[in-house]
This record gives C-alpha cells, structure tokens and sequence, in this order.
C-alpha cells in the first residue's frame, strides 16, 4: 500500500510527540471544513460553548461530537487521508475515530487555549493522536505551542478548562487509581522547556500524540476569524476508561449511547475509519 508518510515524519511524532505534515489536504477539503463550521454555528450541537466569558467581546466558540450532524465532517472524516495518516504514525492496524472537535475565534477575540494534554481530559485510555488543522494560514507565534517530549513524561495532568480564566477540574491526587497532577506554569517557565511551533499554509497540519502537552504560548488577538479542525484517532486495543467526574457530562452521552468502563473504542460513537488489509 502507497505510503503517504516518510520514515522521518513518524519518527519526530515518536520522539517529539508532534510532527508537522505539509499539504495533504487539498483546498477542496479545506473549504469543505470551512462550510461545515459554518453550518455548525449556526446549528450547533448541546455541547457548544463560548469560552469567553463576557459575552459582549468577541468570542471564542467550540463544539464537539458532530462528525455525524453535518455531512461536511462526516466525508471529512472517513474520505479524507487523515486516518490513514494516523495509522502509519501509530503503526496501527486499526484506527477508529474518537472524537472531532472544531474551534472558532472571532477576529479581536482575547480568549486562548490552556496548556493541557487531551489524555486526561475524557474516559479514553490508548495509543491515540490529534489531527490538528487550520484552515488560514498561520504563523508560529499565532498558533499553538507543543512541548517536545512532553508525551513521554509519564504523567497526567488535571483537566484545564478553555473558558476564560482556565479553572482547574479536581485536586492532584489519586482518582481511580491513576495520579494526577496540576499542569506545570509553562507560561512563567518558559525557558525552562523546548517548544515545537510552525508556520502553516493552508493544506498543511500538525499530528501529535494524545499525551502532549500543548496551548497558546503567545498573547494573539487575532485581526480575522479563525477555524480550527481537530480529530482525536485512536489505534486497536484503545478502551473507555473512567476517569474523574470532570468527565461526568461527556461520560453520560456515551452511557446513554450503551457503553460502559472497559468498552473498546468502536461501535456507533467511535466507527471504524481505517483497517490494514
């Protein structure tokens, strides 16, 4: 089978936690994404939220779990290269979608992305990655910061939250089982730590491991809107795993859904989107 990645490409996503992949979407692709956000704006899912607090400022929009309202994702996700992509950089021979995510900034909006890892964050344990796309072009110091290696630490951290303000979910400690610990001051250390930024053209898009540290290392008030696209992937053998009632509200759609702690990542919410033949 036709490789669309090169051997140095999944070994910067192994050692680094994120690799950037030049021009693999076509600006067919780009648009249609672009379509898509805009029709999920103006229907937007339960689980829309502006994370910017006073609501007379620009703001800052996401939404969750709509590949399958809006046809625009759904061809996306299973049409485009991206699981594929995924598979040669998990070494997977199996990849189901976990989770799609998009993010709109109105130009002038203040509100920005937290360091966080997404691991921790909801009931998923496993080899996974993030597709991270934009779809403008955009220059490193506007974009989002990863923290080299930071996806070999061995470490979870609490849950961050994107509104403004960035409050914390739980106290570190040990939550079934598993420790967590408060995210480290990035933004006040930051000498203290190698980051791993790019510019980005419009078709080109970074992959990183589940596990890496990463968010908003710049003040950037935007001078036009921005839209951002994000599929969380993961390989054979990932699992729902609970974690702490941070993740009550998404873990009550999948309960609702007909899954419980233990399930494999498969089934109606996490379809199938590449198999090695």
């Amino acid at each position: 089978m036709h490789k669309i990645l090169n051997e140095n490409d999944i070994k910067e996503f192994k050692e680094n936690g994120a690799v950037l992949i030049r021009g693999k979407f076509d600006i067919s692709w780009i648009e249609k994404l672009k379509k898509g956000i805009k029709k999920a704006k103006d229907s937007p899912s339960p689980r829309f939220v502006n994370h910017t607090k006073n609501k007379k400022l620009p703001g800052y929009y996401e939404d969750f779990w709509t590949w399958n309202l809006h046809e625009e994702f759904k061809d996306f996700v299973f049409n485009s290269p991206t699981s594929k992509i995924a598979a040669e950089l998990l070494e997977a021979k199996k990849i189901n979608l976990v989770m799609d995510n998009w993010f709109f900034r109105e130009a002038g909006s203040k509100s920005s992305p937290p360091f966080h890892h997404d691991i921790s964050y909801f009931d998923f344990e496993g080899r996974m990655c993030v597709l991270w796309i934009p779809l403008e072009s955009v220059k490193k110091e506007d974009g989002i910061a990863w923290v080299k290696g930071s996806h070999l630490w061995n470490k979870l951290f609490l849950r961050t939250r994107f509104n403004d303000g960035h409050q914390v979910d739980g106290e570190a400690g040990f939550v079934n089982g598993k420790k967590y610990e408060l995210t480290p001051n990035i933004l006040e250390n930051k000498d203290k730590y190698e980051f791993l930024q790019w510019d980005l053209e419009v078709g080109d898009c970074i992959y990183f491991d589940i596990r890496t540290l990463h968010g908003g290392l710049n003040t950037v008030t935007p001078k036009k809107d921005v839209h951002r696209y994000t599929l969380r992937m993961a390989k054979e053998n990932s699992k729902i795993i609970y974690r702490g009632e941070w993740a009550r509200e998404e873990r009550a759609i999948m309960e609702a859904n007909g899954y419980k702690n233990g399930d494999n990542l498969e089934g109606i919410m996490f379809p199938n989107l590449f198999e090695a033949s």
